[in-house]
């Protein structure tokens, strides 16, 4: 089943972010490596600081899943300099503070796409349609703070009525207290059941099993079906 078509059923609608709804800028990536190979003053290749930023970025995200809680972003800037064999102590808090605002600045002049570029009238036409919707997204290296930015960038912040960052609150997907800080706010909108609220994502453990245990609706994106879930089923609404 096509995306806009599993919506029908549901008066709420809850979004991932990453790979959902944007996807990384290539060229950030790149440049914020460098940046972090610079800022610390590390006496090693490109490759292997690139390589170790990998290696805690999908370290970090799969302890959380498994521990539901939040790394903080210079937690993981600690665990990256150690394992670079850079004295962690070195650095004091200001400093990682410092480079995390560069690392913002940065997102900025690179900003993450759109994962296509029919999303805005895909979510308006689920707002003209009287659903409600919200963006709820486990953070590492980027933090809820600069993702506001970007959302507002797109013209997209008025399509959702809250938006969830697991920096902001402390918890991940796919644990029940993030789920359920959600679901609050959600019954602030109006009197909605879980079984009326459908959560999106494309990570089968955070967004799909994590909303179906909640008691959510869910709806798993695939690299196969994604650009077909959203931009063909947009489409063959509006041709029926």
């Amino acid at each position: 089943m096509r995306l806009l078509e599993a919506t029908e059923k549901y008066q709420h609608i809850s979004f991932d972010l990453w790979l959902t709804l944007i996807k990384s800028n290539p060229e950030y990536k790149v440049r914020r490596n460098q940046l972090f190979k610079d800022f610390f003053e590390i006496n090693q290749p490109i490759e292997t600081v690139a390589a170790a930023i990998r290696k805690f970025d999908v370290l970090t995200n799969s302890i959380n899943e498994k521990v539901t809680k939040n790394f903080d972003t210079s937690e993981i800037y600690c665990l990256i300099l150690d394992h670079l064999g850079v004295a962690v102590d070195s650095y004091s808090r200001q400093q990682l503070t410092d480079f995390y605002e560069q690392t913002d600045a940065l997102l900025m002049q690179y900003k993450p796409l759109l994962l296509q570029d029919s999303l805005p009238n895909f979510l308006k036409q689920l707002v003209d349609e009287g659903k409600t919707l919200n963006i709820l997204s486990n953070t590492a290296f980027i933090k809820g703070s600069s993702l506001r930015k970007i959302i507002e960038h797109y013209q997209l912040t008025s399509y959702f009525a809250f938006q969830v960052y697991s920096d902001e609150v402390g918890f991940s997907k796919p644990g029940t207290q993030i789920y359920d800080y959600a679901y609050s706010h959600i019954q602030q909108i109006g009197n909605i059941q879980k079984h009326e609220v459908l959560h999106v994502g494309d990570n089968k453990v955070s967004d799909y099993d994590g909303a179906l245990a909640y008691g959510f609706g869910a709806y798993l994106l695939t690299q196969e079906t994604i650009y077909e879930s959203k931009l063909q089923s947009l489409q063959n609404h509006r041709s029926a």
